[in-house]
């Protein structure tokens, strides 16, 4: 493992495969929820349902994965050849995905019949996207051990991850409205994000070529090796602040939709929202990178918390009474702390994993990233449950202008207060992370000693 600077080739070739994951993330989080309750027509609850069993899956699947590639070797490394695997059925997942079932077998299909089409469809595409995304995660850390370069090698990540998810967000919708209808339109913008994805992959795999130096683990067995995971402390810490994080940015951001067609009675004022937002997270993670060498990663990571947790509150209280144009400010305030909280999380994951290295003497990254997106899955499914179970039982009906009090109100509530408590919490856990820069650099002094009896 490199101890030192990362060249910019490797930074832009290692990041770009987030931009292609990132329209996945875009469509799953801002989308898919919408596509199936008003274009699909799956009651709220059943979409909810469908989702969140799926993920419930793919978090089963995570850690699976991540034990595997731990303990590959090929020529081509531990991780690259499963991302090369994975990456053809990700493409065809994520296209059939957004192919409604209307266009296969016609009008009047039961709920039950697109309940089950829609949870094995997604079952199949997440297990795709685990297949690449478990092992791309786990690349990272083997890449680098130094402090800073590992924050700015992530800078480079979330940058086109960024790119990625204002690109989704800014041309779903439009690239919908190119087809004669939505049918077609989801399948159309399904095709070019799929076919981004594709291409982003693969240039990651040809272009990074993994440490040669690096052992596979093979000492411990499948739930040794997960009971060790849960034994670290400061690893627990962040998964336990990034569930929350992620819980809370998926009620957000899947409810941002509902609150502009329903609340604010301008849908396609949603782009330019999500446009907003996320060009300006691009703006910031530069800057989160370059404030986390003054004031630390925890910081940065926390001050986007609190500033998310204010400006959804400001949301609640202000937003349904000022206007189209007063939320697109605050979206813009939110998306500073947005871009704060893209990056650091996974700079600072890869520093728990190392302590963990520096206690056992095996390098199990996959492991630990495959809890870590095991963290991530549990998130979104609990929040898409919570979204579609609250939203049926609070009246809400597809497509219903204006919408009842209830409903309202609930939208509101997933806009505002609840979003704001989740991340308040995640900041809590955050506060008690343990591993400073200072401490960091006492694991990796260890490490050499470690390593150097092992060598004699």
């Amino acid at each position: 493992m490199d101890q030192g600077k990362v060249s910019l080739g490797l930074k832009l070739g290692y990041g770009i495969c987030d931009l292609g994951e990132n329209l996945f993330f875009t469509a799953v989080a801002f989308v898919l929820m919408n596509y199936l309750t008003d274009t699909v027509g799956l009651s709220a609850a059943l979409a909810g349902i469908a989702l969140m069993v799926g993920r419930l899956w793919d978090a089963f699947f995570d850690p699976v994965i991540g034990y595997i590639s731990d303990r590959t070797v090929t020529k081509m490394g531990r991780r690259r050849p499963f991302m090369l695997a994975g990456s053809i059925p990700v493409f065809f997942a994520v296209i059939i995905m957004f192919v409604n079932p209307a266009l296969l077998m016609g009008t009047g299909i039961s709920q039950a019949t697109l309940f089950i089409y829609t949870l094995v469809v997604y079952v199949i595409l997440c297990t795709a996207y685990s297949t690449v995304n478990i092992p791309y995660m786990s690349l990272a850390p083997e890449l680098t051990a130094d402090y800073h370069e590992r924050t700015s090698m992530m800078g480079y990540r979330f940058g086109f991850a960024a790119l990625g998810t204002l690109l989704g967000a800014g041309l779903a919708l439009p690239i919908v409205s190119l087809a004669p209808d939505k049918n077609l339109g989801f399948v159309l913008m399904g095709t070019v994000f799929a076919t981004v994805m594709l291409v982003t992959v693969l240039i990651t795999i040809f272009t990074v070529k993994e440490p040669a130096h690096l052992k596979p683990a093979k000492s411990m067995g499948f739930f040794k090796t997960y009971s060790e995971v849960f034994k670290n402390k400061p690893y627990l810490l962040i998964l336990a602040a990034y569930i929350c994080h992620i819980i809370a940015i998926t009620i957000a951001s899947a409810i941002v939709i509902y609150y502009f067609k329903y609340i604010l009675l301008d849908e396609p004022a949603t782009t330019w929202a999500m446009l907003i937002l996320i060009a300006t997270a691009l703006v910031f993670i530069p800057v989160s990178v370059l404030l986390s060498k003054r004031l630390g990663k925890k910081r940065v990571y926390g001050a986007g918390f609190i500033i998310m947790a204010i400006m959804l509150m400001v949301l609640f209280f202000f937003g349904q009474t000022q206007g189209v144009t007063f939320t697109l400010i605050v979206m813009f305030l939110m998306g500073i702390g947005f871009g704060f909280t893209y990056a650091m999380p996974f700079a600072i994951v890869a520093d728990a994993i190392e302590y963990d290295y520096l206690k056992t003497e095996e390098r199990r990254e996959g492991a630990f990233f495959g809890v870590w997106a095991w963290g991530l899955k549990i998130g979104q499914a609990l929040a898409i449950f919570l979204m579609g179970i609250t939203l049926e039982a609070m009246g809400y009906v597809p497509n219903i202008i204006p919408q009842s009090d209830s409903s309202q109100l609930a939208i509101r509530l997933f806009a505002g207060p609840i979003s704001a408590a989740i991340f308040l919490i995640a900041a809590v856990f955050l506060y008690f992370y343990p591993i400073t820069e200072a401490r960091y650099k006492e694991i990796c002094a260890q490490i050499a000693e470690m390593e150097a009896k092992k060598g004699s």
